[in-house]
């Protein structure tokens, strides 16, 4: 077991997940988002993988799904819905279980928007909201539902009680809402750290400038 700190993002995707990426990378931490880059490590056999398809690998390996990544502080995206892959971990208890096992220290938290908003952005980038979800078989959104905001809002709403219900009371979780005033300064009291950076990162170019929000 660990008592090293590592951060596990359990929001959605366009949650803010790239904003807390970009904002934990300028502390001073490793985070891989979504997919290990070449630049970030020298081991090939990580280059081009998806976070999600490495968590669940190694969980189903090794019983640890944070095995062999000793490299990274933080994951701020885990889920992947591309090309006919789909992986949710942040919707799995066995997985999360287990990193709470074989890491104590690890610090779990999830980005929040709006149900609304995040809905929107959802259908706004790229294909996600009119393709990719509701063809996807994601957990709590199976085919052929998510096409619709209702649909979103229901899953969006519920995915985030789940979380508040499974950390109820756990001071290791933190639900963080990207869009209010003082989220870098709860984050880094979260982590015990300074967070001098945050802002709006990856914004989807077919937004309201009035509405858009961390991505």
């Amino acid at each position: 077991m660990s008592e090293r700190v590592r951060i596990i993002n359990l929001g959605l995707p366009k949650s803010g997940t790239t904003t807390l990426a970009h904002a934990l990378r300028v502390s001073g931490l490793r985070i891989a988002d979504f997919r290990i880059r070449k630049r970030q490590t020298p081991d090939t056999s990580l280059h081009g993988a998806y976070v999600g398809e490495l968590l669940y690998r190694n969980y189903f390996e090794t019983g640890d799904p944070l095995h062999g990544l000793d490299l990274f502080d933080g994951f701020s995206e885990i889920s992947t819905l591309q090309q006919g892959v789909s992986y949710w971990p942040q919707m799995d208890f066995g997985l999360i279980e287990a990193i709470r096992e074989h890491h104590p220290g690890a610090r779990f938290l999830a980005t929040w928007r709006t149900p609304e908003r995040l809905s929107n952005s959802m259908l706004r980038w790229s294909n996600l909201g009119t393709e990719r979800l509701p063809e996807g078989q994601v957990p709590g959104l199976p085919a052929p539902f998510g096409g619709r905001p209702e649909h979103r809002m229901q899953w969006i709403c519920a995915h985030y009680a789940h979380l508040e219900r499974l950390f109820a009371g756990d001071p290791r979780f933190l639900l963080l809402d990207v869009s209010a005033r003082n989220a870098p300064q709860t984050l880094g009291q979260f982590l015990g750290r300074e967070i001098p950076w945050w802002g709006k990162a990856n914004r989807n170019p077919a937004a309201n400038p009035q509405e858009s929000e961390a991505e």
